[in-house]
């Protein structure tokens, strides 16, 4: 592929950047998982490939011009109407950004591996996040697309109702006892403690785990059920990955219905609390989709069996 005028664009800007006085060319440092980038203040045009970014860019305000073929929350639905549609959230459809001609494409996670692909069409950033720290990356990508689009009073908006959300599902799991958080993928399941993918979610809220030895690999542990009836957690947290990326496989429910997890403390005082299932598998890290992540576990927690 030629390069594009985009692009040719993105490495004026950066010779610009070293070469010229202070204030001659308006640039914004972005944090981005490859580091700070200076991206040229304000993009008129974007192509967003992460749900998360989709979530908080929309947050605070910001159209997307180009976007992946299924956005998977129903939230974000209306967003289809009034954008094109530029691949998948795996991979991008690189006739269509050139047709679409984005001043910016904003890639992260699943889609973070083709940046070099993309970076032919125009300048490209990976805002990737994950880790136990998820709630302070979030945070961090908020201020960032509030300076970048010239929206800082609707990223601090957007901020105070997450930090709300936060202090709500903190002051509900307060003394509550141990949690467990499981994936269910058909009938398989997975657990995720301290460290892990999820782990974000006992850090952002004290929460204690129910296990503390769960292997932090990014796609958590195989258990079994008499893993859990072991681990027997006051609470469990689930999140069905089939719901989440619309499968048919066997949903969550039906999996842990069973007479080993029957058998566990969560189980018999109905302290079983399902995730919103989008917002956590695919796009944690969105502000939206966090509050509605700690919206459900304040209801979970607070609600009688």
């Amino acid at each position: 592929m030629n390069v594009s005028r985009h692009r040719r664009a993105w490495w004026l800007i950066a010779i610009a950047l070293t070469l010229l006085p202070a204030g001659l060319v308006r640039a914004t440092d972005i944090q981005t998982a490859a580091g700070i980038v200076p991206v040229a203040e304000r993009p008129g045009k974007i192509a967003v490939f992460d749900i998360a970014a989709v979530d908080t860019l929309d947050s605070i305000g910001v159209e997307i011009a180009g976007l992946p073929s299924n956005l998977y929350l129903p939230e974000l639905q209306a967003l289809a109407r009034k954008a094109v549609s530029v691949g998948t959230i795996f991979e991008p459809d690189l006739e269509a950004l050139s047709a679409l001609q984005p001043d910016l494409i904003i890639l992260g996670g699943r889609s973070s591996p083709k940046r070099a692909a993309t970076e032919q069409v125009a300048p490209s950033i990976d805002m990737t996040m994950d880790g136990d720290d998820l709630l302070d990356q979030a945070k961090g990508r908020l201020a960032a697309y509030g300076a970048l689009f010239g929206k800082q009073a609707e990223a601090g908006k957007v901020e105070a109702e997450l930090d709300a959300a936060v202090a709500r599902a903190k002051a509900a799991v307060a003394g509550k006892g141990r949690a467990l958080i499981i994936m269910t993928n058909g009938p398989k399941v997975t657990a995720y403690g301290v460290g892990s993918r999820f782990g974000w979610l006992h850090r952002s809220l004290d929460l204690t785990p129910a296990v503390a030895d769960v292997d932090a690999a990014i796609h958590g542990e195989a258990v079994s059920f008499e893993f859990i009836r072991a681990a027997n957690p006051d609470w469990l947290l689930v999140i069905d990955r089939a719901a989440a990326i619309g499968s048919q496989d066997q949903n969550a429910r039906a999996t842990l219905d069973n007479a080993l997890v029957a058998k566990t403390t969560a189980w018999t005082k109905g302290q079983v609390i399902y995730l919103p299932a989008g917002d956590f598998y695919i796009a944690a890290g969105g502000t939206r989709s966090m509050i509605r992540v700690f919206d459900a576990v304040t209801q979970g927690f607070t609600k009688s069996p």
